[in-house]
């Protein structure tokens, strides 16, 4: 490191007189004017009136950071505008984002398209439809959500907003992470998996449109997945399957008993997985809830189960449900108990 300051006075070398001849002088001289008039026309016209012109930059140039505005530089950094170290560090960030971090991380950065599975698995073959329940953008909708759609038993508003933690956390964007990772599971297992909303639409779909886009999958199995919105000092999980509804367009005969397979697989798996227990309000200690007022079960023709994967407005609830960790374990049981279902 160099220093110039006031008591620093560097030593001036011994200056050397000159004494050389004048012809030495002006031997010197006649090639530095030779060389100014090719300069001169060079930068200008043939009569000396033209715009000047540009000499091409040196290529071995290097840029300058107190150059003027104007100056531009050959350095691949500069035209990119990022410093590729930038880049490093904000993908190390984004890395660990997908890997944990607060309730709103729906590991976003790990989403990979609807119904790519892996190339061989025990599942290869299959098709899973996800529900993620609710959609984070229908509050913004309340006139289309609230518009009544036929269930088969009777009319029911087309979706709602869903519930949330008492800190905020929504149910929406619960759905949204369980969804995912339960995806990313299922594909590397060769399943197909396609998903009814996936934040990818302004609001819904209605609940008769998430049981038509299973059936019209032709799916081995659906599950929608949900966290309840009950009382504080209701806790745990509970699995709903559809009981036997034959009315208008509602016909669950078929599905009734793969149904309920599937819902008692998946039940068993996600409490091994999560070490919670099964709901203490809901399905006597068993985990299991059978409905025939849910349009999503009603207008099914596959086999298709609900998962409630604990009440959001309960503390200690709340406090699994908002765990990107717990999440993971929760998607694992899921998909353990789908996987025990479809290779039966």
């Amino acid at each position: 490191m160099s220093y110039v300051g006031p008591e620093f006075d560097p030593s001036q070398p011994p200056r050397r007189s000159v004494r050389r001849p004048l012809t030495v002088a002006v031997a010197a001289l006649v090639p530095t004017c030779l060389a100014g008039y090719l300069v001169y026309q060079a930068t200008s016209g043939p009569d000396g009136n033209e715009p000047a012109r540009s000499l091409p930059a040196s290529s071995s140039a290097s840029a300058d950071p107190d150059a003027p505005s104007g100056s531009s530089s050959s350095s691949p950094s500069s035209s990119s505008g990022t410093n590729p170290s930038d880049k490093a560090k904000e993908k190390d960030k984004n890395d660990k984002d997908g890997k944990g971090g607060d309730a709103d991380d729906n590991d976003s950065a790990t989403k990979p398209s609807g119904g790519r599975p892996t190339a061989n698995g025990p599942l290869k073959g299959k098709v899973v439809v996800i529900d993620p329940g609710h959609n984070p953008g229908n509050f913004r909708h309340p006139s289309d959500i609230n518009r009544q759609v036929d269930i088969g038993t009777n009319r029911k508003e087309c979706d709602t907003t869903g519930t949330s933690t008492n800190h905020g956390y929504t149910e929406a964007k619960f759905t949204l992470d369980v969804s995912r990772k339960l995806r990313t599971l299922l594909q590397k297992q060769g399943a197909t998996v396609e998903f009814t909303q996936d934040d990818d639409r302004p609001w819904g779909p209605c609940v008769d449109e998430r049981a038509r886009i299973g059936n019209e999958a032709h799916a081995d199995a659906v599950v929608s997945i949900h966290a309840d919105g009950s009382g504080a000092g209701n806790r745990g999980y509970h699995v709903i399957m559809p009981g036997k509804v034959r009315s208008g367009s509602a016909d669950t005969s078929a599905i009734v008993a793969p149904s309920k397979e599937l819902g008692e697989r998946i039940a068993g798996k996600f409490v091994s997985a999560t070490g919670s227990a099964p709901s203490n309000y809901i399905g006597g200690g068993t985990g299991l809830d059978t409905r025939t007022d849910l349009g999503g079960l009603n207008l099914s023709t596959v086999p298709k189960v609900f998962i409630e994967c604990g009440n959001m407005r309960d503390a200690k609830d709340e406090a699994l449900l908002t765990s990107p960790a717990w999440r993971q374990k929760a998607a694992q049981g899921i998909s353990e108990g789908i996987a025990g279902f479809l290779r039966k």
